[in-house]
């Protein structure tokens, strides 16, 4: 009985001195920091799927995921679309110490291609630069938090009109892969990020995790800058959807010269003078509070 007791004894000492898992410092993100890979990936010119530039771009994110200590791997698949066959590739970046079993994983995503034309050169700061700099930032900064997998996509950008072969390529062959492997039920909730660097920030918030997301702006005191958006935005959080994982879209579609234009949108004028340090800040540290809400949540899948 006395050994018994002891036992026990020692298992609820070492409880009690257990450290409770750190919680994000969502203020460490750094602006200026994401405004520089932002920089990085615009100077390797328009990234379609296929480009010299997208590889280059690939080779980088890969590149300062592992630096942050991220295990790190490439999803290389071949799927179909109105210009024929192409390959994509995904890259996705898992903190390490993770372990958790069911309703535990956190995805933050964002896709890293940029549109195909043929008669401008689209550089895309904004749409596949912006969401790109934050979700590499994010990914240093929340390093040592356990089961959290950054998700860069390709071919979210579609080549003629968004349907079931065009658009949304990497995000719908992650989902998949995730059902084949009957990981799906890891996923607690999805978090996308998409143009988000405009200067003149105004991010909707789309999806079935709206009020978090509010809640997670309001605690950083950036609430201003996020409004109601309309469910009918299609982006990389849909798949996640269809699927049953709660998701949320943050994304500023209001992006031109004027309020309501949206001109610079898929235009030459997608470039780095667009966009600020200020509001990468804004919504990754938003999105970073975000995180550590929906870790706190009780499980409810």
């Amino acid at each position: 009985m006395a050994k018994r007791l002891s036992v026990l004894l020692v298992l609820v000492l070492a409880s009690c001195s257990a450290k409770p898992p750190r919680e994000i410092d969502w203020r460490a993100f750094n602006g200026e920091r994401a405004y520089a890979d932002v920089e990085r990936l615009v100077s390797y010119g328009p990234r379609p799927t296929g480009s010299a530039g997208l590889s280059r771009a690939a080779t980088y994110i890969s590149t300062q995921l592992q630096e942050a200590g991220l295990e790190t791997n490439e999803q290389v698949f071949v799927a179909p679309t109105p210009r024929g066959p192409l390959q994509f590739r995904n890259i996705v970046g898992k903190t390490r110490g993770g372990g958790g079993g069911a309703n535990s994983v956190i995805v933050i995503g964002t896709h890293y291609d940029t549109k195909w034309f043929t008669n401008i050169t689209f550089v895309g700061a904004n749409d596949g630069g912006s969401s790109v700099g934050a979700v590499i930032e994010m990914a240093r900064v929340a390093s040592a938090t356990p089961n959290l997998w950054f998700a860069f996509f390709d071919g979210e950008e579609c080549v003629t009109q968004y349907g079931p072969e065009d658009g949304l390529q990497g995000s719908k062959f992650f989902v998949e892969g995730l059902k084949g492997r009957g990981q799906l039920k890891l996923i607690k909730a999805m978090i996308l990020l998409d143009m988000i660097g405009d200067k003149n920030l105004n991010v909707t918030v789309t999806g079935t995790l709206v009020q978090p997301a509010f809640d997670a702006s309001r605690a950083v005191g950036f609430r201003d800058y996020f409004s109601y958006g309309v469910n009918a935005i299609l982006d990389d959080h849909v798949p996640f959807m269809r699927a049953g994982t709660p998701a949320v879209d943050l994304i500023d579609f209001d992006f031109g010269s004027a309020p309501g234009l949206n001109d610079y949108w898929h235009t030459e004028k997608d470039t780095l003078d667009k966009i600020s340090p200020r509001s990468l800040t804004v919504v990754g540290q938003t999105a970073l509070r975000l995180v550590a809400l929906l870790q706190n949540q009780s499980a409810s899948r």
